[in-house]
């Protein structure tokens, strides 16, 4: 169908073109209706069916969607609203439908005693755990690093986030199980999926440290209560809550014990960041010396409620709104907000949540004068962590796991 037709017919009816093609087996992450649709039209649902067509649409073919921060509101992100951040192509998984899970199988290898290959049907008769946690792309907020030197990758606003609750089985309760003795020289755990790789490229896949593993993985079936969508790695995903989201495997087919991290493409150079901190705009030949993985996230605030650019009643009581979050190795004690650029810091009303790997929304009621105003919020854990004043201090090539002090700026009329 071309593109000018599709146009002539409406919105309705191109909606209803892709939710044919994708019965029909034909909306691919890479298919080209998908492509002149999302160009003539930036709709999310045209892109990913189902999603809220208010997503901010980065790229279509294989999608990143990102959710404006104002549809953030709810503890538990519905996933109409959650971003998308894909690497690879797989067939019909642009859509919030779920994959079956019947036939899913999955190989367990490696530094084992000997390989093992499951129905993943088998999960669903094991213990099952529930984890409210906060999946967040490491690119999130890559476009603010901008402010001393633009890194390459998608221009990610704040939006590359959510929090949702997952069940599954943990990784150690399968091994255990199935009677899977791990070698004494594993340290890591390498994990892949049934996308596919684009051409030239490594097939996807991360390692992560072997000890996290064993007390925190889970493979998860369910996400909000349903089965986990296509588009969000379902039916079966590797997830480890405190963790960025690219760990997070999707559609996962493999499970390595390996005695040394992947050296595969993805693993490094992508998805890392310096040890040590270096000048925006320097380049950096990564190894695993000089580098770490993206693995557990950084303490971190975001503003919610205003929006960069907002206008407020001036002399009226206004709610900021936001949320704040880490790893969860240790709880967030305090969101501490500036209207006078750092010179001094006001606590606001945090609330805890029931899962340390979950968000904490937190609220602070002001009145602003008429004129100008940065409103700078920091988050604070009780190991000691918070947010740099300038976050450019980690910057990086690619952008990765920003995590600056939030400054909105507003205006009061």
């Amino acid at each position: 169908m071309s593109e000018s037709l599709i146009q002539r017919t409406g919105k309705l009816n191109r909606r209803n073109f892709l939710v044919t093609a994708a019965a029909a087996g034909l909306t691919q992450c890479s298919g080209s209706a998908v492509r002149s649709l999302s160009a003539a039209d930036p709709d999310a649902s045209l892109v990913t069916v189902g999603k809220d067509r208010r997503l901010t649409v980065h790229k279509s073919e294989i999608p990143v969607l990102e959710t404006p921060p104002e549809l953030l509101q709810q503890q538990i992100t519905p996933l109409n609203l959650l971003f998308v951040r894909n690497n690879q192509p797989l067939a019909n998984a642009s859509t919030l439908r779920p994959f079956p899970l019947r036939g899913w199988q999955v190989t367990i290898g490696g530094l084992v005693d000997s390989q093992r290959r499951i129905d993943a049907e088998t999960l669903t008769k094991m213990d099952q755990v529930d984890r409210e946690m906060v999946l967040q792309c490491c690119g999130n907020g890559r476009s603010l690093f901008a402010q001393t030197v633009k890194a390459k990758g998608t221009q990610w606003t704040r939006g590359g986030m959510g929090n949702v609750r997952v069940t599954g089985v943990l990784l150690s309760t399968v091994l255990e199980k199935l009677g899977v003795r791990v070698g004494s020289t594993a340290r890591y755990l390498t994990a892949g999926g049934k996308d596919h790789a684009l051409p030239g490229k490594d097939d996807f896949e991360h390692s992560l440290p072997l000890d996290e593993v064993l007390q925190h993985s889970l493979l998860a079936l369910t996400m909000n209560g349903r089965p986990i969508p296509a588009v969000h790695g379902g039916p079966l995903r590797l997830m480890t809550p405190g963790f960025y989201g690219t760990m997070h495997i999707k559609w996962l087919t493999d499970l390595k014990f390996e005695a040394e991290e992947t050296d595969n493409g993805n693993h490094i150079p992508r998805y890392r960041t310096p040890r040590s901190p270096i000048a925006p705009g320097t380049p950096i030949t990564y190894s695993v010396a000089n580098s770490k993985a993206c693995w557990r996230m950084k303490v971190k605030s975001v503003v919610l409620w205003p929006q960069p650019g907002a206008k407020l009643a001036a002399q009226k009581q206004h709610a900021v709104r936001g949320v704040a979050f880490n790893d969860g190795s240790a709880p967030i004690e305090s969101v501490l907000l500036s209207t006078d650029r750092g010179q001094t810091w006001n606590t606001t009303r945090l609330e805890k949540p029931d899962s340390p790997y979950a968000w904490y929304r937190w609220t602070y009621s002001l009145k602003l004068r008429p004129g100008q105003h940065a409103l700078w919020t920091r988050a604070v854990d009780r190991s000691g962590r918070s947010q740099p004043l300038q976050g450019s201090i980690h910057w990086n090539p690619s952008g990765y796991e920003w995590n600056g002090v939030e400054q909105i700026g507003i205006e009061a009329t």
